[in-house]
């Protein structure tokens, strides 16, 4: 009897010691209730770094970088033009030219008090009287400044900040009578406006007749352009061809060109554009320039297009830095229309980086 109580007993203490084994639950919450405290002292922590991020970025700048993570887009403080007045002076390239007189007239329309003055002189006159006379707050460009200017701007206390705005596609045009000549190498195309003095000297299929050419002057970034890409940086064959008459007004090319179907020029996209019903693009290399082209560097006649500024003036003159801004912000709402092509995201990003810089945001 004694042995059968002890037995049942030691049942009764294993199956004990089996079930609290195997009991749920009950254990795991203390461990789960004691972090309580750590997560609240960690409150406080975060708080702290609230102050500095305040005072590093004003209510104004809320939107930059971090307001369009999905696309990597960089968002410039918002601008409304209205609160602005004073005089903002721009001048330089005549390709630029109607890009930026139509952000100039969106800026106006939305407000702007004051006056907005942009001269077409071309890309080097431009630049002269942005880094040597000191005349201007802004300088438009259809050719990246030189280290002679830059010098020129440090000389006077500017450091020239550059903002690429677009992207253009040098046109190479003859007018719609010309029936003879749809596309051009790039060696034919260094021929038709140095050494070729008629058509046939191109090509024996072509008329024998005397090539009329019309380019834009030495001050202008496009011929810059054209020498380097075409000529090797040689302008002087280019400036002995014969009937060859010079303009930095782009419109005068396109009325030399519209002349005569034996006349051939080159100037920025955005002057065929608005005269397509009357000129015809030469394709280069067998590609005609087109958005896709430019924006893929498959057209070999592309380049880039700029602002350049000084952070000294954009903190004197609040109107310059807002119009830059207004500018960078929606240019691509107009660049397509106005008949150039929108530079890439990685490029206009780095501008506004530029102006959040010089603005010290």
């Amino acid at each position: 009897m004694k042995r059968i109580v002890e037995l049942l007993a030691f049942i009764l203490l294993a199956g004990a010691m089996l079930l609290s084994a195997c009991a749920p639950a009950a254990t795991p919450v203390p461990p789960t209730a004691t972090p309580v405290p750590p997560t609240a002292t960690s409150v406080p922590a975060t708080n702290t770094p609230v102050p500095p991020t305040a005072t590093s970025a004003p209510a104004t700048v809320a939107p930059t970088a971090t307001s369009a993570p999905a696309s990597g887009k960089v968002a410039l403080p918002e601008v409304d033009p209205a609160q602005y007045s004073g005089t903002i002076i721009a001048a330089g390239s005549s390709t630029v030219y109607p890009l930026a007189e139509r952000m100039a007239e969106l800026f106006l329309d939305e407000g702007f008090a004051g006056t907005i003055t942009i001269d077409s002189i071309g890309s080097g006159a431009g630049f002269e009287r942005f880094c040597v006379k000191g005349e201007t707050d802004i300088s438009t460009a259809s050719r990246a400044i030189k280290e002679s200017e830059v010098a020129s701007c440090r000389s006077i206390g500017r450091e020239p900040l550059e903002f690429r705005i677009g992207t253009d596609a040098l046109a190479i045009v003859v007018s719609k009578e010309n029936n003879f000549v749809t596309s051009l190498t790039k060696e034919e195309l260094a021929q038709v406006f140095t050494t070729a003095e008629k058509w046939s000297d191109v090509n024996p299929a072509w008329p024998a007749e005397p090539i009329k050419r019309f380019i834009p002057g030495t001050d202008s970034g496009t011929f810059d352009y054209f020498v380097e890409a075409v000529l090797n940086k040689d302008k002087a064959p280019i400036l002995n061809a014969a009937n060859t008459q010079m303009s930095e007004d782009d419109n005068v090319l396109v009325q030399g060109v519209l002349g005569s179907p034996y006349a051939v020029g080159f100037f920025g996209f955005a002057y065929y554009h608005e005269n397509q019903g009357k000129l015809r693009a030469l394709a280069i290399n067998g590609v005609e320039p087109n958005e896709s082209t430019a924006e893929s560097g498959e057209y070999p006649l592309a380049r880039p297009l700029f602002l350049y500024s000084d952070a000294k003036i954009m903190r004197d003159k609040p109107q310059v830095a807002a119009f830059i801004n207004y500018f960078l912000t929606h240019v691509n709402e107009e660049i397509l229309d106005v008949g150039y092509f929108p530079a890439s995201e990685e490029a206009l990003n780095l501008a506004k980086k530029t102006w959040l810089n010089a603005m010290g945001q």
